[in-house]
């Protein structure tokens, strides 16, 4: 079996079979930096700046998981829908209580 065939979008394109050590670090920079906006979009409240802190590094070693699975699993790219999805939630968000103050 061809581990090449199995890989989802983003290690295929990181090429992770063929330069492991720097096709793992770029998914993991964009399983890390996507997490950070899906949170950031959905789910962050104004925490103090020490909190804040730990809830990014927290989030980053969670990632470390992510990155694992996410070689043949499409969690990079379910974390891009989830980010269009609430992009999309706040941009209609947005022109509604544009609508409502006029």
């Amino acid at each position: 079996m061809n581990v090449a065939e199995r890989l989802s979008f983003f290690p295929a394109l990181y090429n992770v079979t063929e330069q492991p050590e720097l096709g793992m670090w770029l998914l993991y920079l964009t399983i890390v930096g996507l997490s950070i906006l899906v949170y950031k979009l959905g789910f962050a409240k104004k925490l103090p700046f020490g909190k804040s802190i730990m809830i990014y590094i927290f989030l980053s070693a969670g990632c470390t998981v992510l990155t694992a699975l996410g070689v043949f699993l499409p969690i990079a790219e379910g974390l891009v829908v989830a980010a269009l999805i609430l992009i999309i939630y706040k941009v209609r968000l947005h022109q509604s209580k544009i609508a409502e103050g006029k």
